[in-house]
């Protein structure tokens, strides 16, 4: 073997180094700590009139969550668009620094949903709403967080620092999105399948996995 091949076989295999151990990027879990996690955390809310097996499953780890444009809201005193999310329960917060993290799969075709959200706010009823429009992220249906987003699990991790009133949005171990939060409350993520005020597929569907909390 020459020198030249010498030095390109070094390169490739110092690549693949790299890749594997992930040099040099920062991952979004990083100094954070894991918060306990169970399925008593996990308060589900479907259409209200319907049992909770024909808008949910869960099996070998995978939550499915799917609900129809013209499905009745969770509650019947509400007025609010057809929902099956899971509403991280008993771990509300209001101050520090907090995380979500999930792998996500959205089908093609489901589209004008929100898959991923943090209830509560000093004004409104959220401080984030994640939404797939044709396979795309949105925050809300204004600024666009990423592309591509159909029939893949894709790892969303989402920190919401509430004293520094900011909230940071990562795909896949990148930083795609970061805002200004909505000043603090009692505040909790969701996620799952939650139909947009307009623009929604009939069909809706949204799969979860191994989904985390964690705080600083």
């Amino acid at each position: 073997m020459d020198t030249n091949s010498s030095y390109m076989l070094f390169f490739l295999v110092l690549v693949c180094l790299l890749k594997s151990f992930n040099l040099g990027e920062a991952d979004p879990t990083d100094g954070f700590t894991p918060v306990p996690l169970t399925q008593a955390n996990f308060e589900l809310q479907r259409p209200y009139n319907v049992p909770l097996e024909e808008r949910y499953s869960s099996k070998n780890g995978i939550h499915k969550l799917w609900v129809y444009a013209d499905d009745k809201p969770h509650d019947p005193n509400s007025h609010t668009q057809p929902r099956t999310e899971i509403r991280i329960k008993v771990l509300d917060y209001s101050s520090g620094v907090w995380q979500f993290e999930g792998y996500s799969f959205v089908p093609n075709g489901t589209s004008g949903v929100t898959i991923s959200q943090i209830h509560g706010a000093s004004s409104g009823a959220t401080t984030l709403i994640l939404r797939i429009y044709d396979g795309n992220m949105r925050y809300y249906s204004g600024d666009l967080v990423d592309t591509g987003l159909y029939d893949k699990w894709f790892r969303l991790n989402v920190i919401h620092d509430v004293d520094g009133g900011k909230v940071t949005v990562y795909i896949d171990g990148v930083q795609k999105y970061s805002t200004q939060d909505k000043g603090p409350g009692d505040l909790y993520f969701k996620c799952g399948v939650y139909a947009a005020p307009a623009h929604i597929s009939y069909y809706m569907e949204s799969r979860w996995r191994d989904i985390k909390i964690y705080k600083k």
